[in-house]
């Protein structure tokens, strides 16, 4: 029905509506649940396995690290759209313990590794391209996630409107369009950016 409203309880105030809950997590995109598009969810497991021992998945979250100590260091509140296993979020979860931290995921199969990895955070099923908060988080992320879908600039809004006024949100994407390869189509990529591509976006 579109009616805002501010509670820490998933029932709109106007229309009564209230989120489902799929495997004991509120879902806000239900029927994406299984098959939301973008990407392969039987992946899930091979990543929850591989991340940890990768260097690319751990030099990546050094740089989110670095990037979250140097532009919101006092963020109070974070959230990870497209957290997958959680890999990105436990490493958060270590040298941010006092942080609200909150991660989604438009696939079940994801968010079962992720509820695993990190405990402490709070998990949601829901499609990027309509995000359920207003004015809420110090910092956002979204990381190799853009590139997954067709409507990067819809996405793009509905992060800006989730930040609170001088939140911040941090991206990561595949850069360069001419190394375009049969990796980007196994992983089901749609695009890779240019720098001033995704500045153009953003701003």
């Amino acid at each position: 029905c579109k009616n805002l409203f501010s509670s820490d309880e998933w029932i709109c105030s106007s229309c009564g509506h209230q989120p489902k809950r799929l495997n004991g997590i509120e879902a806000h995109a239900p029927e994406f649940a299984n098959g939301g598009g973008g990407f392969k969810s039987e992946y899930f497991s091979e990543l929850s396995k591989l991340e940890a021992e990768n260097f690319w998945f751990r030099a990546r979250n050094e740089l989110i690290l670095w990037a979250l100590r140097i532009y919101k260091p006092n963020a109070g509140t974070f959230l990870e759209v497209g957290c997958g296993t959680g890999f990105v979020l436990s490493g958060i979860a270590q040298a941010y313990p006092e942080m609200a931290i909150s991660g989604s995921e438009i696939f079940l199969a994801g968010l079962s590794h992720a509820v695993k990895r990190v405990p402490s955070a709070h998990f949601m099923q829901m499609d990027a391209r309509q995000v359920p908060f207003v004015d809420e988080f110090d910092a956002i992320g979204a990381f190799d996630v853009l590139e997954h879908i067709e409507e990067d600039e819809s996405v793009l809004a509905q992060l800006h409107r989730a930040m609170k006024p001088d939140g911040v949100l941090l991206l990561t994407v595949p850069q360069h369009p001419r190394l375009w390869s049969a990796s980007d189509e196994y992983a089901c990529h749609v695009r890779r950016y240019t720098r001033l591509e995704i500045e153009e976006k953003i701003v």
